[in-house]
């Protein structure tokens, strides 16, 4: 037999009935009953139930057996009484009476419990994350992640993709984060970085001759944490190809996650039309390009029937240049109890409230009530419900001002809408490709141009577009948004050096600048580059809708807390005095 096991704990059932079996694992409980001993034995397969009675050899070896220690035992497989049979495992009609036991490795007390669903500070499950990965839910998340990225790569391969490795210490590059900077050894004075991600290795690869690539594709950034963002470090899908134009991405990489979320999406529906709608239309409805198309509720302008009207807070405002009145539909949502709720929420995102106009009906046909009704009466009240689409027992509420200034809380307030009205399907997965992004914006206090979003994209109408206002330049770029997250990003990339130059000139970045930065990708497209385009998947964004977590730390194997830090490691740390003379580096102390 085995040094360790004949099964694995998900392995017996009746057959197995009389068998003699060898099983390891830890110790997931222990019940006494009365001088009966149950032990539930866990592996990364299962659980099997394993007894022992006074009868039993090594009876006093087992009673100080105790939670998580890793054990062996061997025993003889029985079947259990009918009324004792547990339905949800797959070793629940038999268990194993205990021969002989041999402790693998005893556990000091537990910081935290491995069985049960006890919530636990983060602190202390990522300091012992070891002991948190042993739980249910974490086990399941890592191999769903593992077979989401198996998943991957096997369609990618059915695609004519083939997989290559690119550097991970390569020069500094923008992408829109802060560098994870290496200092050389052999070069005193001078950096590495770690890739923000592959982005110009990918293009080379292509004006290398490979049409095809992906990679899953290790990115660093120094960023600030979000739930939905790693602060140090993330995986991708990511891919290039050659001769292709916007749609023939998105015709390559929609099948591909399409499937997965059909493949792993535990039967929820998976959007087949994949909608495509611009980064201004995506402001305007949703006030965010990362929309969530669960949620029905689409924002309109509704300027005409505020101006000049009696409301004067919304009539003096529109005067102004550039300002317009926003309303957000609340289908069902007609009642003062729900617009003052929408209020406080308002207020709680540091705006002074919502106008808002509801409908209710009244015996003698439908009214609209609510301040504003009051002060822009019934005509402009009943243009803006036709407009709106909304009847009796519904609201809208309305946001005024420039749209830079109130879209992301416009879109906020659609999302808690939908949600307290239940207007969201929760049991599906919809997608949509957000397009035409600008491709430069304006700092707000200085009024500098820099790059909106990839600086190696190929603007919307070549070197001409560049000759004109820098804000009107819309790039080949593009972003897959699913149940309010970004889950792909990529673009047309910009393959001309004159057209690059003067791309990065607008931004702000001469050309020897330029060929300093970008010196590899500038020669290589003196030299024939093809035209090409590609894109990147999140990875563990993907693994955590799939499995519906809210916080991306629940996905990945070994995260970093809120401040970048790794309890478990001790990371970062401070180097040792002779590592840092070997790199010719002080700390200089903050104040």
């Amino acid at each position: 037999m085995h040094a360790y096991r004949s099964h694995t704990c998900a392995d017996l059932n009746k057959s197995n009935v009389g068998e003699n079996v060898r099983l390891s694992g830890w110790v997931h409980r222990v019940r006494d009953h009365g001088g009966l001993l149950f032990i539930d034995l866990r592996d990364h397969y299962g659980i099997t139930q394993v007894m022992a009675d006074p009868d039993s050899p090594v009876f006093s070896q087992i009673e100080k057996v105790r939670s998580e220690w890793c054990i062996r035992i061997d025993g003889n497989v029985m079947a259990r009484d009918e009324s004792l049979v547990n339905p949800k495992i797959p070793t629940g009609e038999v268990e194993v009476f205990i021969r002989d036991i041999e402790v693998l490795g005893a556990a000091s007390e537990l910081p935290l419990m491995v069985f049960g669903e006890q919530e636990y500070p983060e602190e202390t499950r990522l300091k012992y994350r070891y002991l948190d990965l042993r739980r249910e839910k974490l086990q399941r998340n890592m191999k769903l992640r593992s077979d989401v990225v198996s998943s991957m790569r096997k369609r990618m391969w059915e695609r004519d993709f083939r997989e290559y490795q690119t550097p991970i210490i390569t020069a500094s590059s923008p992408e829109g984060a802060r560098d994870f900077l290496v200092p050389s050894r052999q070069h005193p004075g001078k950096f590495y970085a770690l890739p923000q991600a592959p982005q110009q290795f990918k293009q080379l690869i292509m004006v290398s001759g490979f049409d095809k690539y992906f990679q899953i594709a290790p990115c660093f950034r120094d960023e600030d944490p979000r739930a939905d963002r790693s602060p140090t470090d993330f995986y991708q899908l990511d891919l290039e190809m050659s001769f292709v134009e916007q749609q023939d991405v998105f015709d390559t990489i929609q099948p591909v996650v399409g499937g997965i979320f059909e493949e792993f999406g535990g039967g929820r529906k998976v959007d087949q039309t994949w909608e495509q709608i611009s980064y201004k239309d995506a402001a305007l409805w949703y006030g965010s390009d990362k929309p969530d198309l669960r949620n029905p509720i689409k924002m309109q302008v509704v300027s005409e029937h505020f101006a000049g009207s009696g409301f004067a807070i919304f009539a003096k405002l529109l005067e102004q240049e550039g300002t317009e009145i926003r309303a957000i539909p609340a289908p069902t949502g007609g009642s003062r109890k729900f617009c003052d709720r929408m209020n406080a929420f308002a207020q709680k995102e540091g705006l002074p409230g919502m106008g808002y106009i509801f409908w209710r009906d009244q015996g003698e046909g439908m009214e609209a009530a609510g301040p504003l009704a009051k002060n822009i009466g019934p005509e402009r009240t009943e243009a803006i419900r036709q407009q709106l689409g909304l009847g009796v027992g519904d609201a809208a509420f309305f946001l005024g001002g420039k749209p830079s200034a109130f879209e992301s809380v416009a879109g906020r307030a659609r999302n808690e809408i939908g949600a307290a009205l239940k207007l969201i399907d929760e049991d599906r997965f919809a997608f949509a490709w957000i397009v035409d992004f600008p491709m430069y914006e304006a700092d707000e206090e200085t009024g500098k141009i820099d790059f909106s979003h990839n600086p190696f994209s190929m603007p919307q109408g070549g070197l001409e577009a560049l000759q004109g206002d820098p804000l009107e330049v819309l790039g080949y770029q593009y972003d897959l948004a699913c149940n309010g997250y970004e889950l792909i990003s990529g673009a047309i990339r910009n393959h001309q050096p004159d057209i690059m130059f003067k791309a990065f000139e607008l931004a702000g970045y001469g050309k020897d600048e330029v060929e300093k930065r970008f010196g590899g990708m500038v020669n290589a497209f003196q030299y024939g580059a093809p035209p090409h385009g590609g894109c990147a998947a999140g990875i563990d964004r993907i693994v955590m809708l799939l499995a519906d977590e809210a916080n991306i730390r629940e996905v990945i194997m070994f995260p970093m807390n809120q401040r970048a830090e790794d309890l478990m490691m001790n990371a970062p740390s401070e180097p040792m005095s002779d590592q840092m003379m070997e790199l010719g580096l002080r700390v200089i102390p903050q104040d």
